[in-house]
């Protein structure tokens, strides 16, 4: 059953990846629009660059979990060969669950942002006036989707542990290999 869950949550990742990245090439075509009309007709439809601000923060969030599944968020593992190989897996969750672990402090310090903007009903300090919820909430949700899916990723990698699957905890949680980083390029 978790690995069904993670396999449906790894693809809803995916689908959130592709979300962000259509709201950053919307934005990219919209700053476009901008500075053609500004440059030919002196014109300026206003606030390009709020709209693709609130985009990019969006995408960022939304393309976390992602990341994670991919095994693609910077780490330093400098020291990691240092240990022997039976620690691997319980180093590489502790460092999951320290990633997480941020996220969730995050998404508590989002949440109250959220919280108190809906409560005063913030708006942007630009012409736009836009309601701050509007690009706030989807960014939350962001990072809910990341802690969840962190956490669903280590309690799959605990049960790998215990069952004794080494090379399926490290295809999970751990630092990729030159070959899969290889493979990665190529595909």
């Amino acid at each position: 059953m978790l690995e069904r869950l993670l396999n449906n949550t790894r693809t809803l990742s995916l689908w959130l990846t592709w979300l962000g990245g259509s709201l950053i090439v919307l934005s990219a075509f919209l700053v476009t629009v901008e500075v053609f009309l500004r440059k030919v007709f002196n014109v300026s439809i206003g606030g390009a660059d709020e709209i693709s601000g609130y985009a990019f923060g969006v995408a960022t969030a939304l393309a976390l979990s992602y990341a994670l599944f991919e095994r693609a968020h910077i780490r330093v593992d400098a020291l990691l060969g240092v240990f022997p190989k039976s620690l691997h897996g319980v180093i590489n969750l502790f460092g999951m669950l320290m990633l997480i672990g941020f996220a969730s402090v995050v998404v508590y310090n989002v949440w109250s942002l959220v919280g108190d903007t809906l409560n005063n009903g913030s708006r942007s300090i630009t012409p736009m006036r836009v309601p701050l919820a509007l690009p706030q909430i989807p960014w939350l949700l962001g990072w809910m989707f990341f802690v969840f899916s962190g956490a669903l990723i280590s309690l799959v990698a605990v049960k790998r542990m215990i069952q004794g699957d080494v090379a399926g905890t490290q295809d999970l949680i751990g630092v990729k290999s030159l070959d899969e980083q290889i493979e990665d390029e190529t595909v």
